[in-house]
């Protein structure tokens, strides 16, 4: 089997690079937690998730503990997220807020609604990286289920590959999540790792645009 990535290796935590395609938790078959912690050989305890599509950065704890606390940061937004999308629709807009509550829809998926009681907050920046593909940074400000996803859909631009969500047929859901920032025990950690493997993110990672969000929390949130 072959090894996941660790970004780091902290005393209370790890960061680690969770393949596209892969469950978190185990359901038809052992998931990415529970393979990890047979790698590393001691338990996990996790504190956010991915969807089953998605590539990027996983924090675990290393401890109840520690779990409780970076649970708290999530909860209260301390935090900082920042993923990388591609859509092969042009957006209503390249870049600016999107806001909104998110009502069930049909099989598991979501919508945006026009009503703000609790809403999903979210915000972007994109810039076309070749024909048809546009590349977009993505900071949540809340944190629901399917959030990135349902966001860029209610612009008209879902994501590339993304068929739940009437995305265009692709080899993956180009959805990733980038980078990780937050304060803990008086540091400033920043955690970053671009998507690995071929296909259309690396019109991404070749564009001039790419080195310009290599400090996504410096671009004016």
């Amino acid at each position: 089997m072959e090894k996941f990535k660790l970004i780091a290796d902290e005393v209370d935590y790890v960061v680690a690079y969770k393949p596209q395609g892969m469950s978190f938790h185990s359901e038809d078959g052992a998931g990415f937690v529970a393979l990890l912690t047979d790698q590393l050989g001691y338990p996990l305890f996790p504190v956010h998730r991915l969807d089953k599509v998605t590539s990027g950065l996983i924090l675990l704890a290393k401890s109840s503990e520690a779990a409780k606390q970076l649970t708290s940061l999530f909860s209260a937004r301390k935090i900082d997220k920042f993923y990388l999308a591609l859509v092969s629709a042009k957006p209503k807009k390249k870049q600016g807020w999107i806001k909104g509550d998110m009502a069930k829809s049909r099989r598991g998926t979501y919508k945006l609604v026009k009503t703000k009681q609790n809403p999903a907050v979210t915000r972007f920046y994109s810039c076309s990286v070749a024909t048809n593909l546009r590349a977009c940074i993505v900071k949540p400000f809340s944190g629901k289920t399917h959030q990135i996803r349902v966001a860029l859909k209610s612009i008209g631009a879902p994501i590339l590959g993304d068929l739940a969500y009437s995305g265009e047929p692709a080899d993956r859901t180009y959805l990733h999540a980038f980078c990780l920032e937050f304060e803990w025990q008086g540091n400033h950690q920043h955690y970053q790792a671009a998507p690995e493997g071929d296909g259309a993110f690396g019109h991404l990672l070749a564009h001039e645009i790419f080195a310009s969000w290599q400090n996504p929390s410096q671009l004016e949130w």
